[in-house]
């Protein structure tokens, strides 16, 4: 046995430094498992004064070109000495236990595993993959394949925590590294030791690995410092300040425990020296504290506590803000507020606490209330209204427990006089609801709606005369009935009684009777504008609807009270029957027989009632048991009716003789035959019905037969003796050879199964494996054992007439012969009765374009009989796929493709092929099509057929890329674009063009270049439209005209309504000037000559009337402002000191407001 040589990541890296432990520039961590190659294991010495090196520059001894590269795959190779193998049996190498590990880890991680032997009988394994998948399989193979030992190594408790590492990732990355399993002890455990299992060089290895973490750790310090709880605030510093600049200065980690932790120990880490230095400035700050400190505790009772923290920490917030060194503390459910400060700031909280305490002992009280838990939700009210309401009115405070506490004690706090009145009501609500009573109605819910009414009309009217009283529907999707009524117990039953009035006459009302008349009398019975139908309807109170002119129904619907139906009724029919000779009678038939008669969807009767003039035939509705049929119509019609409906029901009677026949299930398949052939000949000779019972059936025994008497009693008859003989068992025996024993039996006994559903039941027993035995056993009834004999015959013909056929077809087209599921085989190994067996998959890679040379895994083999062989074989070669080239140009490829790939997706599910198109860098003119032959032929039109439209609509594009530019001063664009486009996007559409206008800010592009592009005679049309329109404006002139910018609002009008419709009346365009215009005045008017001129006088008289009707209100407010002054000179003495009435001459005053006598002049 040769040797191999095996050269580890660890060997090489010892060999490279001389030295274990010394570590190596440029080295590639181990951890990467990175193996380099020859050329970097060895490389060549540097030449003499190579060029680019410095003088005086030390060359490296490795050089200084070497870049080690990372390979995606790698491969590491490591060896079991023959002590630590798990497995020493080498007879059976490469076959054992060792082997079936090696396949399981391959399969498990995706690495690649060789396994080699020693001449030391030591074992060398190469695993090659990525690396992840590398290093599990080293894990497992070390885990599985090596003998395992177990080490502890101890180390301090607080250290554990950095071996494992955030999330355990640093334990995960040892054990990888090492192959090794770590344990480490819980934090509840006192154990220090952690135990190492793996190998002996992975235990030595993650041993020197834990302890260099613990080493690491070592030259760490912590301290614990356990401080009163109060002091945090004052070492933490404002928004702990004063903390983070600690640690910033000293370099230690400073942790204080929040608040909300009942914890006063305070943990510093870092360095020694930083920890050391950061514990004394702590101390120091604690010892300065504690001697300026103190602490006071202010009584008050609990229940006030919230209200001297006040809305939102209003309170306390002002006091913490005027005394920021005082800290104060409420404790839940105790009588005592804590603060804590410096002394003066204490004292002065205190007092300002206690000033609070007072006021509000003074202001504020309380009281408790026990309350039923029932009622509470009762007094809070639909979303806390009736408790918002309590609390908003007496201005008090009220606390419901959740239902979770389960106690009935309400707390009101507030005003005194408030919460005494909060109570009595709280109680008299209480003693109201203690009062109350709960009862359901039961009401249809066809009846909800009307109750209710519309828009609930009617039950406000209910709920109006019983105010007291809450009448709750159900929800129309719960389909309830239950209506509940709650409120004081006399209001209640007074509403209830009064709701059951209303239904009963909901229910006496809600009678309905369908009354079928005549299509041709409906406009009697209706009259001369409704006159008819009116007056039955008002006097027998009734509601009567009658179908549309359109509908084919004749019946007339009466609903009402039932006395009163039935009255219209009458006087309806007695219409009728002054207008026509009408006949009622009645036919007593069979109810069995009603159906049959009425027909399939009443084909039957339908079809008398058309040929007879349109009686009306009635039948008893399904159920009643009535065998009364009435018919109604013109006299001679009826009795035309009567004696076809008595002849059918005849010839019905006949044809409809039953007999009914106990067979057991099993038996029902043998009595119907295979294909059903025997009950098919029963059918035939006897002319009877036979119908089995279905699956559903309760009665799975009766056999039912319908028909003639004489044929239903010939077809038992044979039934009879057909199920006897079944009764009859026998058993009987027949000779098979036990080479086709396996047919019979395999597939868990399936064609023994066949057997027994096809035959009766009959029960077939083969030999047991082993005995040699050919006799075969058969038992149940004669004439089944007989059949199954027959065809276990027929079988065993096949079986002996079968050859076996193979069929060469490459294995890559083998998955689509089988179709989605295999369905396409099963169907043809169901048609033509065969067996087809598909051979094992050979991963070796073939290329396509190869000549075909059959191989093992080509081969595909059908047994069964020689010509259903053939036939087999001839579908199977159908189904090959084949491959065709369609030409089509590399151009049109993209538009084939479609939206990404819509187009090609929708040709490949419709033809069901598939289509390669090349890439589009290739520029091939050819796509390729495989799939069947018939399929790729469809393909190959469908896809011609889809060249021929791409082709024409390239050239409709060509056609419509025909462009025209036309050069139109800008000035005009804007009005050849209309308002909101709508001048060009009428042209666009009236000539099917495209327009393109420059852009107002690309300065490269022509500003006056208009582009048309389309098919050439609409492109000139539009041209020419263009040009007309640019022909109309350049007639036009623009004229200015100066208006009183106050008169503009009232000329452009509501939104502009009327300037657009004076532009529109005088054909012209007129621009206003923009707020904040030089010229405010200023009115642009642009048109023909003429109608500018008219537009421009029409403007100024609007002006003109504007400005005077301006004057006239003018004058109408000076008189009245003068009225005014007047009056208030009667009544009201000038101030004679007021410098404004009576202003200094000569002086230059600045005037602050306007005198009564209006503006001064000087």
């Amino acid at each position: 046995m040769s040797s191999v040589a095996v050269l580890t990541p660890e060997s090489f890296a010892e060999h490279r430094s001389g030295l274990k432990d010394q570590e190596i520039t440029g080295c590639v961590p181990e951890d990467e498992a990175y193996i380099p190659t020859y050329l970097e294991a060895f490389p060549p010495l540097p030449e003499k004064g190579a060029p680019g090196e410095k003088a005086g520059e030390p060359v490296s001894a490795w050089g200084s070109r070497i870049r080690p590269i990372k390979a995606s795959v790698i491969t590491q190779v490591f060896h079991v000495p023959l002590e630590e193998r798990r497995y020493k049996d080498n007879s059976q190498f490469g076959e054992g236990e060792e082997a079936k590990v090696c396949l399981d880890i391959m399969q498990r991680t995706g690495a690649h595993i060789e396994l080699s032997l020693a001449k030391d009988q030591g074992l060398s394994i190469m695993v090659t993959g990525k690396l992840d998948s590398v290093m599990k399989a080293r894990k497992e193979i070390v885990a599985r394949l090596q003998t395992q030992a177990s080490a502890t190594v101890a180390i301090p408790k607080e250290h554990h925590r950095f071996v494992i590492g955030k999330n355990g990732e640093k334990l995960q990355e040892l054990e990888l590294k090492t192959a090794t399993k770590i344990a480490i002890p819980r934090p509840d455990d006192p154990s220090a030791n952690i135990r190492i299992t793996g190998t002996k060089e992975g235990i030595e290895k993650a041993r020197h690995e834990i302890l260099l973490i613990s080493a690491e750790q070592d030259k760490r310090a912590v301290e614990r410092l356990s401080l009163e709880k109060a002091f945090h605030p004052f070492i933490a510093g404002a928004h702990n300040r004063l903390v983070q600049e600690l640690s910033q200065e000293t370099g230690a980690r400073i942790s204080i425990p929040p608040p909300s932790l009942p914890k006063d120990e305070i943990v510093i880490t870092g360095e020694k020296e930083a920890v050391a230095l950061a514990l004394n400035r702590i101390r120091a700050i604690y010892d300065d504290k504690a001697k300026s400190v103190m602490v006071v505790e202010v009584t008050a009772p609990a229940w006030l506590h919230r209200f001297i923290i006040g809305k939102k920490g209003q309170n306390i917030g002002r006091i913490t803000q005027q005394l920021p060194r005082v800290h104060i503390e409420f404790t839940d459910g105790e009588e005592r507020i804590s603060l804590e400060g410096p002394t003066e700031e204490v004292e002065q909280a205190q007092t300002q606490i206690q000033e609070i305490i007072k006021d509000l002992l003074v202001r504020m009280d309380y009281t408790e209330v026990i309350i039923d838990q029932r009622f509470h939700r009762h007094l809070i009210g639909k979303n806390g209204a009736n408790i918002n309401r309590i609390k908003e009115q007496y201005k008090v405070s009220v606390r419901i427990p959740q239902d979770s506490e389960r106690s009935g004690l309400v707390r009101i706090e507030g005003d005194p006089k408030g919460v005494q009145l909060a109570r009595r009501e709280l109680i008299e609500m209480v003693q109201r609801m203690e009062n109350e009573r709960t009862k359901d109605l039961i009401v249809e819910q066809k009846f909800h709606r009307t109750i209710i009414g519309q828009k609930g009309e009617k039950i406000k009217e209910v709920r109006d005369k019983f105010p007291e009283v809450i009448i709750n529907f159900p929800d129309p999707a719960q389909k309830s009935d239950i209506v509940q009524l709650r409120g004081p117990k006399n209001e209640v039953e007074k509403c209830a009684k009064f709701l059951q009035k209303i239904i009963a006459d909901l229910i006496e009302n809600s009678f309905s009777l369908s009354v079928p008349i005549f299509k041709q009398f409906h406009k009697n019975i209706i009259g001369k504008g409704g006159a008819n139908i009116k007056k039955i309807r008002e006097e027998t109170n009734t509601k009567i609807d009658l179908p549309t002119e359109n509908s084919n129904s004749e019946m007339i619907v009466i609903t009402g009270k039932k006395s009163n139906c039935e009255a219209a009724r009458d006087r309806i029919l007695a219409i009728q029957r002054e207008l026509a000779n009408i006949k009622e009678t009645e036919v007593t038939i069979p109810a069995k027989l009603h159906n049959s008669l009425i027909g399939s969807k009443g084909c039957l009767v339908r079809s008398i009632m058309e040929d007879c003039g349109g009686v009306h035939i009635h039948f008893p509705s399904e159920g009643s048991g009535s065998d009364k049929v009435t018919i109604r119509g013109p006299a001679g019609e009826v009795e035309k009716a009567k004696k076809q409906l008595l002849q059918l029901a005849e010839e019905k009677q006949v044809n409809n003789f039953t007999a009914e026949l106990q067979a057991k299930p099993e038996y029902h398949k043998f009595l119907i035959g295979r294909g059903g052939a025997n009950i098919r000949r029963v059918r035939d000779r006897t002319g009877a019905r036979i119908i089995f019972p279905s699956p559903d059936d309760t009665e799975q025994e009766l056999i039912t037969i319908v028909g003639k008497e004489e044929a239903v009693r010939q077809a038992q008859k044979e039934l009879e003796s057909l199920v006897k003989n079944l009764d009859d068992v026998v058993e009987d025996s027949m000779v098979v050879d036990i080479r086709h024993h396996r047919h019979f039996v395999c597939r868990r006994g399936q064609v023994l199964r066949e057997l027994a559903e096809e035959y009766g039941g009959v029960a077939v027993s083969f030999p047991r494996t082993g005995t040699n035995s050919q006799r075969v056993t058969l038992k149940g009834a004669k004439d089944c054992v007989e059949a199954a004999k027959k065809r276990i015959q027929e079988i065993i013909e096949d079986l002996e007439s079968q050859v076996s056929v193979e069929v060469a077809i490459p294995q890559r087209y083998h998955r689509a012969i089988m179709g989605p599921k295999g369905c396409r085989i099963q169907h043809i190994t169901r048609e033509h009765e065969v067996q087809i067996k598909f051979p094992e998959r050979d991963d070796g890679a073939v290329s396509p374009d190869a000549e075909f040379v059959p191989r093992k895994c080509d081969i595909i083999t059908i047994s069964g009989r020689a010509e259903k062989c053939e036939l087999a074989k001839a579908a199977l070669l159908a189904l090959v796929p084949i491959t065709e080239d369609v030409e089509v140009s590399y151009e049109l490829h993209r538009y084939i493709i479609g939206q990404k790939g819509s187009g090609i997706r929708k040709m490949m599910e419709e033809y069901e092929v598939n289509i390669w198109v090349p890439q589009p860098e290739k520029q091939l003119d050819v796509i390729k099509v495989t799939g069947l032959v018939a399929n790729v032929e469809r393909a190959k039109l469908g896809l011609l057929e889809r060249v021929k439209e791409l082709q024409a609509e390239q050239e409709d594009r060509a056609l419509r890329s025909f462009k025209v530019t036309m050069s139109v001063d800008p000035k005009f664009h804007p009005k050849i674009i209309g308002r909101k486009g709508a001048v060009i996007s009428q042209i666009r559409k009236d000539h099917d063009v495209s327009i393109q206008f420059p852009d107002k800010g690309d300065e490269q592009q022509v500003c006056d270049l208009i582009v048309i592009s389309g098919y050439e005679r609409n492109v000139e049309e539009a041209r020419q439209a263009i040009q007309l329109l640019v022909a109309e404006l350049q007639e036009m002139v623009s004229q200015e005209v100066h208006l009183d910018p106050r008169t503009h609002a009232r000329i452009i009008g509501a939104r502009g309504k009327a300037i657009r419709k004076l532009m529109e009346e005088f054909k012209v365009d007129i621009r206003f000037p923009q707020p904040g215009s030089d010229e405010p005045d200023k009115v642009t008017v642009m048109g023909l000559p003429e109608t500018v001129d008219n537009a421009i006088d029409h403007l100024l008289n609007l002006e003109e009337e504007y400005v005077s009707s301006q004057c006239r209100k003018s004058h109408t407010h000076f008189q009245v402002s003068a009225y005014q002054t007047f009056c208030m000179c009667l009544f009201q003495a000038p101030d004679m000191s007021s410098a404004e009435d009576f202003p200094t001459f000569g002086t230059g005053v600045a005037l602050k407001q306007t005198s009564v006598w209006g503006p001064k002049k000087f």
